[in-house]
């Protein structure tokens, strides 16, 4: 609704609870609403004082009638005018209802002013009312957020864009700060920022300590490909065979012994005495790792006890 700013009752990170006025407004459409709305219970009182005199007239019609000192003409017009009656009620209450939804809304007071209250509890981290301006329909006088859970808010490519989905865990680091924090994506976009080229994306951040502030700037990594489990094994455990790395499955032979097997392998970077396996082995398979030298040496033909 428009109206002049007559009070203001919060600033610039205040914290408010939720229900507290925040700005108060003096308007003049809604004092017309009100008035009108007493309007529509005046004529409504009028209706109902209609309603009840035609009532009567019909109720006396029907004795007259009853007693052959009245005529079914004249009761049948007491009837006619006993309905137009409850019509002229009837919209009357429709007026009265509709105008009470109208300033319901409005919240009004007796003396015509409007008291803006905050939704929600959190902090003020916007404020555009001023004392004596005139605030416009659907202008923000202020904004008010939660900050145990903050929005974060970012623009990636279109190929980032299309790895990313609602649940997804991003992380994120403050300026200045070594910590990494974690978010979730809330919502990719489907269209392209025009000023910056790029995908808008909004994620969730708790922050139920109140460590970040709304507007941060902060930096966002995300990953676009799912993260892969790497197996590790000591380096002796591998074993090499015309210059191609190889080790040794060991499976139960069935008679107490075991049954060794070559498995060519894949390998990465051997850190510590450890190499990763990025290609022939899976997660469970049994490996021989000490005495691998020994089981490549004579693996054709040799047999061990498993102990």
């Amino acid at each position: 609704v428009r109206g002049r700013v007559t009070a203001v009752n919060a600033n610039l990170g205040d914290s408010v609870s939720r229900g507290q006025v925040l700005v108060v407004l003096q308007s003049e459409e809604a004092s017309a609403k009100r008035a009108e709305l007493a309007r529509a219970n005046a004529e409504l009182s009028e209706r109902q004082s209609a309603l009840r005199f035609a009532r009567a007239a019909r109720e006396r019609a029907e004795r007259l009638l009853a007693l052959k000192s009245g005529s079914a003409q004249d009761l049948e017009r007491a009837r006619a005018d006993e309905t137009a009656a409850e019509a002229g009620v009837a919209q009357a209450t429709a007026m009265v209802d509709h105008a009470r939804t109208a300033l319901s809304v409005l919240d009004v007071d007796a003396s015509g002013q409007v008291k803006m209250a905050a939704p929600i509890a959190g902090v003020v981290i916007a404020r555009d009312a001023v004392v004596g301006a005139v605030v416009d329909a659907g202008a923000v006088a202020f904004v008010v957020t939660d900050p145990a859970t903050l929005w974060l808010e970012f623009g990636v490519t279109n190929a980032v864009a299309a790895a990313l989905k609602p649940g997804q865990r991003l992380h994120f680091v403050e300026a200045g700060s070594p910590d990494v924090l974690d978010a979730h994506v809330l919502r990719v976009s489907r269209a392209v920022d025009a000023s910056t080229r790029l995908v808008p994306v909004r994620a969730s951040v708790i922050n139920a300590r109140a460590r970040l502030r709304p507007e941060m700037f902060v930096t966002v990594r995300a990953e676009t490909t799912p993260a892969r489990a790497v197996l590790v094994v000591p380096q002796a455990a591998i074993q090499l065979f015309d210059g191609r790395p190889a080790v040794f499955l060991a499976e139960p032979d069935g008679k107490g012994g075991a049954k060794f097997t070559r498995r060519d392998v894949e390998t990465g970077t051997t850190t510590d005495g450890r190499t990763h396996i990025t290609k022939g082995l899976a997660s469970g398979d049994v490996i021989v790792t000490d005495g691998a030298f020994a089981v490549r040496s004579s693996f054709t033909h040799t047999k061990m006890k498993m102990g």
